[in-house]
């Protein structure tokens, strides 16, 4: 994640339950709105399936049925946050989108380990403004590790 020449980091900001999350906005290639998938037999719970994308399949991940978040619903809100990693293009799903946020590097604070969701490994640290937290996750680290099986760990 290159920070600007002045250390800032631009995320996206979104939405799984009550949590907000942060992600670095140069892994977003677009925002969608949730349109029907196809299903594929034997996939994990959190893989609802696979879009057609201009001739690109791309996975679809709903992130709060991998963060055991409860029953996801879709709705007007819902969006499918298109994220481009290792040269490869997955979807994800999440409740909503916010805004994108830029943090100076003494905004952002390290995880503390507290048994969270999301393992900490997966996480850049806590990102504040004002009385407002994100969940700053290293997407490209969840979507790279073993259990998501989506994109090669990089050797």
């Amino acid at each position: 994640m290159p920070p600007g020449a002045d250390g800032r980091q631009e995320f996206l900001s979104f939405t799984l339950g009550e949590e907000e999350y942060g992600i670095d906005i140069q892994k977003v290639q677009e925002l969608r709105g949730y349109e029907a998938v196809t299903r594929i037999a034997n996939a994990p719970p959190f893989i609802k399936g696979v879009v057609n994308l201009r001739g690109i399949i791309v996975p679809i991940i709903d992130m709060r049925i991998k963060l055991s978040l409860g029953t996801p619903t879709y709705d007007q809100f819902t969006v499918v946050i298109v994220l481009n990693i290792a040269g490869r293009v997955v979807g994800m799903v999440v409740d909503s989108v916010s805004d994108v946020i830029t943090l100076a590097p003494e905004q952002i604070r390290p995880a503390p380990a507290m048994g969270a969701a999301l393992d900490t490994d997966y996480l850049v640290g806590l990102g504040t403004q004002g009385e407002r937290m994100l969940i700053l996750v290293d997407i490209e680290r969840l979507m790279s590790s073993e259990e998501m099986g989506l994109v090669e760990a990089t050797a």
